[in-house]
């Protein structure tokens, strides 16, 4: 089997055996057909290196292929001028496209996991027309090192397009206006899309991130931005007169950027830069108004394409600002809590839950007054959520006065706490240009969120600073919550939360204020994505019916959505993509609804629906506190996925903590990227079967006649159809005794008995195979249950090539089962070497069964050096007999066991990214 096409039909013959013996394991017969032909020499890890090349070359173009049917962008410029003729009465043009549809913000989540090459690949393929061939088979062997500086540089590359784009439908718009509305048209602000980015702000759970980096990356942004409008104005005008300004604006503020960018360890230095920034000068740009205001005035009377492409070039200004886009501070709940017992009375204590919390935060709000803060104050403050808003407040008074500022509050459950940042907002000036957002991700926030949101809209100091601000903003995050209820139950929690925004603002008066709701995915169907359209993209995190609670209630509202790391920035990577997006997008008018639709079945039918919600949320709690699922999931660790991120994902360095290991400990961009890899989405397939068990007819039809309900039969339907429990059955396996001790019973593969049975050996003592075997009998059993429901509701969006891409993802996992073996029988068979470092043989042997290769690797390294120097470098005059043999050393260990086991393990890492683009996403 030297053959994809070898592997794909030997898994096919496999699956019929199935039908007369339920328990046998297709993928695992096949990884254990491969494996006896590795060990007998048969096929050499350079063979399995050209069929993991393959595999690979078909993923990157299903992931092509995936991108291009969610955006269309062979269409997207007729679609394009058809929807901005659509409106023919002004007053409605204007309500449609003066207000953002969307607000995108470009963070640097986890998910690098192609190389730029093979991104610009995959981008070029899905935005050209015809066949997509192997042109987007680009290797991903040289993987740069993934630092903040180039998520930071990757995010603006995708800003930059997406501005681009933006910028060609405003022409659109504005010139449509022109054209139909002569008398008009110069009252029209187009304004259809925000962009922001929290990359170099976010600093939550991160120590790499100093204030200085954030000031610096102000900076670079506010550069960039001015290149560009001046790079836009030049080709409308080369003598245009304020080129000059402009460019005055870019040579001062990359000097400041430079000044920044240094290491400032000696306050000297950075008095002298800070001095520099803060001096008057008169390139100091500001405020963009003054320049706004010339280019609408100079439009006025140009008329023409002139007009057109100046008030295009304001729009940009008056949307972007100083920068590529807005920007979002991150700090956690914790963080301002214990700053703002700083600033208590001496000796007060709060407990943020009590009542007593808000009425002195009441207190606080009336009497504080604003205190003026430089740098210095910034580079000696300890606190880290006091850090952000001097350096927020630094920023508004010297590189952007006019751009408003995000301040994300994570795990925030109390409304004290909101109060609190809005205190530090004040005591620096600041408040009048921060938006304070808390995030809601936890199962407490999501459950009592809807008394949260009462509550904090009952505090007329809040109330008051909402309306000065124009907007009250909330977040929600779909990745945590997800992984801690599912990701249905999330969603529709999330859905609910919502409506009680709605409820709480025309409750309290707040109608006359925007609703800005960031909706927080990522690209995967676990992390809050929907795959199968761009509506169902658009409408899983923000319903029809949560859109209508807002506009029934007089409430404008302002969707905001995530494009996450290397996986979101996918959509903006070319232009035409871009434009492709934001076209897209525009068509399904996520900031508006139809307010007379008839009422969703499965809001109305609660006495189905609320149970139906509360079972999958019981069944994936019951998962996530499992110590079944834990074991199982953890069983590998972190090793089957790639770095993707600055943020490192940090493995335990205690072995035995390995074993105890908490889901909790686990981000939630690496828990779904290893459910992806085990081969089921648990967090999105399971429970949904279940919680229909009794009720199956009813609950079908229900789904069935339901628009939301149909949609989450999409997203089952969509992880379902690349999800096999014969894989995660088959990982467990390898840590079956019984399975090594019986793999050369008769006989067979003699050469390999001494290793089997020191693995059989080791393994007596292990429970993962019993986990894995207790976890896939749960799987099965609602899988049935899941099977039942579904074939009450039609498939409305069937899988086009399901059997095809789930044999390749079964090659894909036969494959790594096959050298994960390897790499097993490889380690054990190491010759025995003392305890060094209080680090055993057996210590290095679960290192690589928990896939912590490059650990092992160090201490094999370290056991066995490689010999670096011959006889033949020393010209010394004495004669010598010594050493009388070949002199190897420890290169023949190095040669048929360290190096085995390290080419292997970058298969198996290579093979990950296949799975992954299966699945459409990294995590």
């Amino acid at each position: 089997m030297t053959r994809v096409a070898d592997l794909v039909e030997r898994l096919q013959a496999a699956h019929q055996r199935t039908a007369q013996t339920p328990m046998f394991n297709p993928v695992f017969q096949l990884s254990l057909d491969i494996s006896r032909q590795i060990e007998a020499g048969e096929l050499t890890l350079a063979d399995v290196a050209g069929l993991v090349a393959e595999l690979e070359c078909d993923a990157l173009q299903s992931r092509a292929s995936r991108l291009r049917r969610l955006v269309e962008p062979a269409s997207a410029p007729v679609a394009l001028a058809s929807m901005v003729a659509q409106d023919t009465d002004f007053a409605e043009f204007s309500d449609r496209w003066q207000n953002p549809q969307l607000h995108a913000v470009f963070t640097a989540h986890p998910t690098f996991l192609m190389t730029p090459a093979q991104s610009d690949a995959v981008a070029q393929a899905a935005g050209q027309e015809g066949e997509i061939g192997p042109s987007v088979c680009v290797p991903g062997t040289d993987r740069p090192d993934i630092t903040l500086p180039y998520e930071h540089d990757r995010a603006l590359r995708a800003m930059a397009n997406a501005q681009d784009a933006r910028d060609t439908i405003v022409h659109r718009l504005l010139s449509h206006a022109q054209q139909q509305w002569p008398d008009k048209w110069h009252e029209f602000d187009a304004l259809p899309f925000r962009l922001a980015t929290w990359v170099g702000y976010d600093m939550d759970g991160r120590t790499d991130i100093k204030w200085h980096t954030s000031i610096t990356f102000r900076l670079q942004e506010k550069a960039k931005r001015l290149e560009r409008f001046a790079a836009n104005l030049k080709k409308i005008d080369e003598q245009h007169p304020l080129l000059a300004t402009l460019h005055g604006a870019i040579d001062y503020t990359q000097a400041r950027c430079d000044d920044f960018a240094q290491e400032l360890v000696d306050p000297a230095d950075l008095s002298a830069a800070a001095d520099r920034l803060t001096a008057d000068d008169p390139n100091k740009l500001l405020s963009l108004t003054p320049i706004i205001e010339a280019l609408e005035s100079e439009a006025r009377d140009a008329g023409g394409e002139r007009a057109v492409a100046l008030r295009t070039l304001a729009a940009s200004m008056r949307a972007d600002g100083l920068g590529m886009g807005w920007i979002h501070f991150r700090v956690n709940s914790s963080q301002l809590h214990n700053a703002i017992r700083s600033r208590l009375p001496e000796g007060q204590q709060i407990d943020v839950a009590s009542r007593g919390a808000l009425a002195t935060l009441r207190q606080m709000l009336a009497e504080v007054r604003p205190l003026r803060s430089n740098f210095a104050a910034l580079a000696i403050e300890s606190s880290s959520a006091i850090r952000q808003f001097l350096a927020m407040a630094q920023i508004l008074h010297h590189i952007d006065a006019d751009t408003p500022i995000r301040m994300l509050i994570a795990e925030c459950e109390q409304p004290a706490t909101v109060l609190a940042a809005l205190y530090f907002a004040r005591l620096f000036g600041i408040a009048d240009k921060v938006d304070v957002s808390p995030l809601f991700e936890t199962e407490s926030a999501l459950e009592h969120g809807g008394r949260f949101l009462d509550a904090l809209m009952q505090e007329e100091a809040y109330t008051d600073y909402a309306r000065q601000r124009g907007r009250v903003c909330i977040q929600t995050g779909f990745s945590d919550a997800g992984r801690f209820v599912g990701q249905i139950p999330a969603s529709l929690a999330i859905e609910r939360l919502q409506g009680r925004l709605a409820n709480a603002m025309e409750a309290n008066g707040l109608t006359d204020t925007a609703a800005l709701i960031f909706d927080t995915h990522g690209e995967s169907m676990g992390r809050g994505a929907h795959p199968t359209s761009m509506a169902d993209r658009l409408e899983w995190p923000l319903s029809p019916w949560a859109r209508r609670r807002f506009v029934r209630a007089g409430i404008r509202l302002e969707p905001e959505v995530s494009f996450q790391g290397g996986d979101g920035y996918l959509f903006f990577a070319t232009p035409e993509l871009a434009l492709a997006t934001l076209t897209r997008i525009a068509e399904l008018r996520p900031a508006q609804t139809d307010v007379d639709a008839a009422i969703d079945p499965f809001y109305r039918r609660t006495d189905l629906s609320l149970d139906f919600y509360r079972a999958i949320k019981e069944d994936q709690r019951d998962h996530l506190e499992s110590k079944t699922y834990s074991r199982a999931i953890t069983a590998f660790g972190l090793g089957m996925l790639n770095e993707t991120g600055s943020r490192k994902s940090r493995r335990q360095s205690d072995l035995s903590a390995d074993r105890d290991m908490s889901l909790r400990q686990i981000r939630a961009i690496p828990h779904n990227a290893i459910l992806q890899q085990l081969g089921y989405p648990v967090n999105v397939i399971a429970g949904f079967g279940s919680a229909a068990e009794g009720n199956y007819e009813d609950l079908g039809a229900l789904l069935a006649s339901s628009a939301r309900g149909r949609q989450m039969v999409r997203l089952v339907r969509a992880a379902n159809a690349l999800a096999s429990i014969k894989t995660v059955a088959a990982y467990g396996e390898l840590f079956n005794s019984a399975y090594w001790a019986s793999r050369t019973y008769r006989g067979t593969e003699a050469a390999l008995a001494p290793a089997c049975e020191a693995l059989a050996g080791y393994l007596t003592k292990d429970d993962r195979a019993g986990v894995f075997r207790r976890l896939t009998s749960r799987l099965r059993v609602d899988a049935l249950k899941l099977h039942r429901l579904l074939s009450h509701v039609p498939d409305e969006a069937p899988m086009e090539g399901r059997e095809h891409v789930r044999r390749e993802i079964g090659v894909l996992q036969a494959l790594r089962l096959a050298l994960l073996q390897h790499m097993f029988l490889k380690a054990v068979s190491i010759p025995a070497f003392s305890r060094a470092n209080d680090i055993s043989r057996d210590d290095v042997l679960e290192m690589v069964f928990t896939l912590r290769i490059e650990d092992a690797l160090q201490q094999l390294r370290r056991a066995y050096p490689a010999q670096v120097a011959t006889l033949a470098d020393y010209a010394v005059a004495e004669p010598g007999d010594y050493p009388d043999g070949d002199n190897e050393g420890y290169a023949a260990i190095h040669r048929d066991y360290i190096d085995p086991i390290e080419t292997a393990h970058a298969l198996n890492l290579r093979i990950g990214a296949a799975i992954a683009h299966q699945f459409g996403a990294h995590g």
